[in-house]
Parts: structure tokens; C-alpha cells; sequence
């Protein structure tokens, strides 16, 4: 290593540690991680300790994080998901990108800004970070509730919204600079249609095949999404249509393949490693001294966002017919910009659209919105009960809108009673004896080939690993009764790392409520899962042992069963 190299390793060291501290902060006063990353990055950054010198390092990493984070996005981008988006996620997501984008580039007027640059700064204002409200949400158990299911629904409709603006600037910027590879405009665009055309082809005839074939090892599946995504970001770079482009493509080229969801859950905790770097790197090259001269006009965009978005998302389902309540609940998850804020104006200044000072504007905006509408979302329900008597305005006299939603919802939406992981032998077994009582039973199995198997017997199966944390999260649980783990065990014994006993407590901090049944080796075995948050324990051996005894009808008071001459 050279003395160059160290010196690399010696600040990104510091960088993760002071990250590390300062998160754990954010950690107790309930804050994302953004907050105290974009933190992190202002102490090391020039206006504090000025510890950074190696910020092409960081800036790859950015760069690979950036393309990671639109890849998930693509990933999300299914056809069937956008149909199935409800006329009120349309409306209120449609309606708020407008208003927001709209009032905002007037109101950046009025504070003196460019044409440009007020543009620029109203389209960052209109997005909201999925990331948190989801997690938000999550942590509150109110997924499922009707706001809930609103708020992602028009969350969707802005993620599409910055895809098409992502796209825009792309194509803007095919016009105005010159790809690596030398391509012209026409060239550029030439190659856009054949990458387009080879995603659709992949996605016609090779992503099913071959995303299964590589499902087989979990590990395997990390490294290939990985590789997709930054081998489309990079392609993307030197045809010229940007790295952003590329890796949504490459989200997009997998988003209707069965294991997507396996694939977006093991690398969500690899792109929030990957994007503390670009807000890190953003944080460290904002000017403290410049940043209080913005003070004045991040103060009125914030209080904009914080109120004017929830405000309109309001009137907006006031209209359509329902409650106050829920009107409120649901606008508070836009009362924030998203990280897709901050590289929305980071893709502006590569273009030389906007200067640094806009983009240090959103970032303190984005300091300010995702800081307060935290607490805001957190306290949604003692924050309604102090404002429920001025939101009359916001409620038609007589509801309907919400009554029907909820009835279309209970009807449309699938239930199970039993989820069962584990589709070997000994799962399709219990499978079957429970079908034949009318349980409704999903299939989990990390085995493309035992899913695929389940599903041609025409059973709900899904792929995913016990072993993932945050897979359990994306499981329709709400009406579950029972979780039967049926996978097979590794090796005698228990260790920490055992999977069974990770699902256990995955289940647990995802909030599942129901019961929970794990297969086991011996009674030693049992114990220690019942302790771990167990109810019931299912020994294939020792319970076929003691059916075989009820079988046999021995009664217990024989004293000789033997044959006599």
C-alpha cells in the first residue's frame, strides 16, 4: 500500500466511524440515516474539520450507490404494480407533483431566482423519500391501514414522476454534451433505442431463466444484481445517456422476474452503505458561510413543503370523499424532499444547469423537512387531535369516497391464513393435510425450482430467504394466523446464525402477532426456540413416533404384549 493508498484508507476509516457516532445520535432522537449522513459530511467537510482530501474515492462510491438506488427503483417499475395504481394515488400524486412544481417555481421567482434554477429547485421540492415513509410507517404498523395504502400508492406515482424526470435531463443532456464514447446526438440516440431493445428482448426470453438459475445461490444473486446494475450505469455513462439511465434500465430488464423482491431486500442495506457516501461527499462540499445566506429562503421553502404539500394532498382526498383524518394522515408523508431531490439537482450542476449555492439551498431544505416531518409523522395522531378543528373544510358532509374504498379493498386484497416456509417434503406434506381443511397456505422457498414446482400445482408461492431480516416486512401478515417454518435444519444443535431462529425474530420486529411454528431436531432444540418467541415446535420424528403409537392402539394399562406359547 502506498502512501497515497493509506492516507485513502485512514480518512474513508474516519468518515464510516464519525457516520457510525453521529447515526447513532440520529438513532436516539428518531431521525433517518440521511439526516446524520449529509451531518457527517458537513464536520468532515471544509467548513469544520476539513479531514477530506480523497473525494474522488467517495465520489466512485457515490456514484455506484446513485446507480444501485435507481436499479431498486427500476426494479420496482412493474407494469401490473402501475395498472394497478387506484384513481386516488393517480389524483393525489399527479395533483401534488403539479402543485408543488408549479407554485414552487413562482414562489423561486419571487425569492429572486433564475428561470433555471427556479425550475430545477420546484421539481426537487415535489418528490418524496418512499424510503422513509415506508420505514416510518413500518415501524408505526400503519401499512395497511387505508392511509397507509393511499401514501404508497401516490408515492409510486412520484417515483414514476422522477423517472420521467431523470429521463428529461438525460435527454437534455444527450444534446448538450458529448458522450465518452464519441457517439453524436444521433449516435446516442441510436444506441438508447438498440439498449432498449436488448432489454426488452432479455426480458422476453432470458431474465426469467437465467435470474433462477442464479437464485440458487443467494450469494451468487447479491453479486449478479450488482454487477447488472453498475455494468448499465457504466454502459450508460459512455453511450451517453447517463449513469442514472443505465442503472434504471437494469432495474427495469429484472422488475418482472419472481425473485425481484428477493433481490431489492438483499440490497437494501448494500445501497444505504453505498449512498452514505454521496451524502457525505454532498455534505462535505457545502460552505457553511453560504449556507446562512440561504437561511431566509430555505425557511420559506421548507414551511412550503411542510405545509403546502399536505395541505394539497388534503384537498385533493377531500374532494374524492374522505375523511379529514385520513386526508391528514396520508399528507403528512409528502411533508418532506427525498434523497431523488438531492440527485435531481446533483445531475443539474454535472449539466451546468444550476451552481452549488442552488444545490446547498435543497440540501438545507432537506435537512430542515425530513428532520421536522419525522416527528410529524410520528406524532401524526396527537398532531391531528390539535388540528382537527380547523381541517371541517377538508371533509365532505358525508364521506362515501372512503367507505367504498375500504369495502374494495377487504375484497380485492389476498389473505392467507398460513404461511409456510420451507416447500421440501415435510412442508408439502403439512401443505396438504391443511389444504384439505380449507387453510389458504403461502409457499416461501429460497429454491427457484421448488417454487416454480409449487406454483404449477397452482399454489401462491413466492422465493425468499429465511435468513433475509427484512423479507418478512414485505409479506402480507396482517391476517396470517399461522407462520410454520418447515425448513430443513442445516446441522444438530442451534447456532446464532441458525435461520430458523433469525426468521423468529424477524417475524417479530416486522410486528407479526400471530403464532409461529418451527421444526426441530430434538426437544433440546425445542427449548431453546420456544424461548426465542416460538409457540409451537414440530419434530417430524418424535410426532411420527407418538402417531405411530396412537396407530397401534396399545392401551397404556397392558402390562404384557407379548405372544405365549
Amino acid at each position: 500500500m502506498t502512501e497515497g493508498d493509506g492516507s485513502v484508507f485512514y480518512e474513508l476509516a474516519l468518515v464510516l466511524a464519525l457516520a457510525a457516532g453521529v447515526g447513532v445520535i440520529g438513532l436516539l432522537l428518531r431521525q433517518p440515516l440521511i439526516v446524520a449522513y449529509i451531518a457527517t459530511g458537513l464536520i468532515v467537510g471544509a467548513g469544520a474539520l476539513h479531514v477530506v482530501s480523497s473525494a474522488p474515492h467517495i465520489d466512485v462510491l457515490a456514484e455506484i450507490g446513485i446507480s444501485v438506488l435507481l436499479f431498486l427503483v427500476g426494479l420496482k417499475l412493474d407494469l401490473k404494480i402501475i395498472r394497478a395504481l387506484g384513481a386516488v394515488a393517480l389524483a393525489t400524486g399527479l395533483g401534488q407533483v403539479l402543485f408543488t412544481s408549479v407554485v414552487g417555481f413562482f414562489l423561486c421567482l419571487a425569492l429572486g431566482f433564475g428561470t433555471v434554477t427556479s425550475l430545477y429547485i420546484a421539481v426537487a421540492l415535489t418528490f418524496s423519500s418512499t424510503i422513509i415513509i415506508v420505514k416510518l410507517l413500518s415501524d408505526k404498523r400503519e401499512l395497511d391501514s387505508l392511509h397507509g395504502r393511499i401514501a404508497l400508492g401516490f408515492l409510486i406515482v412520484q417515483d414514476i414522476a422522477v423517472v420521467v424526470a431523470m429521463v428529461v435531463l438525460s435527454a437534455y443532456g444527450v444534446g448538450t454534451s458529448k458522450s465518452p464514447s464519441g457517439l453524436g446526438v444521433f449516435g446516442v440516440l441510436g444506441s438508447g433505442i438498440a439498449v432498449l431493445a436488448f432489454v426488452a428482448l432479455f426480458i422476453r426470453f432470458a431474465a426469467e431463466p437465467l435470474l433462477k438459475l442464479i437464485a440458487r445461490t443467494p450469494e451468487l444473486l447479491v453479486s449478479f444484481a450488482l454487477a447488472w446494475a453498475v455494468l448499465f450505469a457504466a454502459a450508460g455513462d459512455w453511450l451517453g445517456f447517463g449513469k442514472e439511465l443505465g442503472g434504471l434500465l437494469a432495474g427495469v430488464s429484472l422488475a418482472s422476474t419472481s425473485v425481484r423482491e428477493a433481490v431489492a431486500t438483499r440490497l437494501s442495506s448494500l445501497r444505504d452503505f453505498l449512498l452514505l457516501f454521496f451524502f457525505v461527499g454532498l455534505g462535505a462540499r457545502l460552505d457553511l458561510s453560504d449556507l446562512g445566506a440561504q437561511i431566509g429562503a430555505a425557511t420559506i421553502l421548507s414551511a412550503f413543503v411542510l405545509i403546502g404539500n399536505p395541505l394539497i394532498v388534503m384537498a385533493i382526498m377531500g374532494a374524492m370523499g374522505y375523511r379529514k383524518r385520513t386526508g391528514f394522515l396520508a399528507g403528512l408523508t409528502v411533508a418532506q424532499i427525498s434523497e431523488f431531490s438531492l440527485i435531481f439537482m446533483a445531475m443539474g450542476l454535472s449539466l451546468g444547469h444550476v451552481d452549488r449555492e442552488s444545490l446547498g439551498l435543497v440540501t438545507l431544505i432537506g435537512l430542515v423537512t425530513i428532520t421536522l416531518s419525522t416527528y410529524m409523522i410520528l406524532y401524526s395522531h396527537a398532531l391531528y387531535r390539535f388540528c382537527e378543528g380547523y381541517l371541517g373544510w377538508f371533509e365532505r358532509a358525508v364521506p362515501q369516497r372512503e367507505h367504498a374504498f375500504e369495502s374494495s379493498v377487504e375484497n380485492e386484497r389476498q389473505r392467507y391464513d398460513m404461511v409456510l416456509f420451507g416447500l421440501g417434503r415435510y412442508g408439502r406434506a403439512i401443505a396438504r393435510a391443511l389444504q384439505g381443511r380449507g387453510v389458504s397456505i403461502l409457499g416461501i422457498d429460497f429454491d427457484p425450482e421448488a417454487v416454480e414446482h409449487w406454483r404449477k400445482l397452482g399454489l401462491p408461492a413466492l422465493y425468499g430467504d429465511a435468513e433475509d431480516p427484512e423479507f418478512p416486512s414485505t409479506l402480507p401478515l396482517s391476517d396470517v394466523k399461522w407462520v410454520v417454518n418447515a425448513i430443513h435444519p442445516i446441522a444438530q444443535g442451534v447456532t446464532h446464525d441458525d435461520p430458523r431462529l433469525a426468521l423468529t425474530v424477524s417475524l417479530r420486529h416486522a410486528g407479526y402477532r400471530g403464532r409461529i411454528a418451527v421444526r426441530v431436531n430434538s426437544t433440546e432444540e425445542g427449548d431453546i426456540f420456544i424461548k426465542g418467541g416460538a409457540d409451537l415446535v414440530l419434530s417430524p420424528f418424535i410426532d411420527a413416533a407418538e402417531r405411530a403409537v396412537e396407530l397401534l392402539e396399545i392401551p397404556e394399562s397392558a402390562k404384557d404384549c407379548s405372544v405365549k406359547p
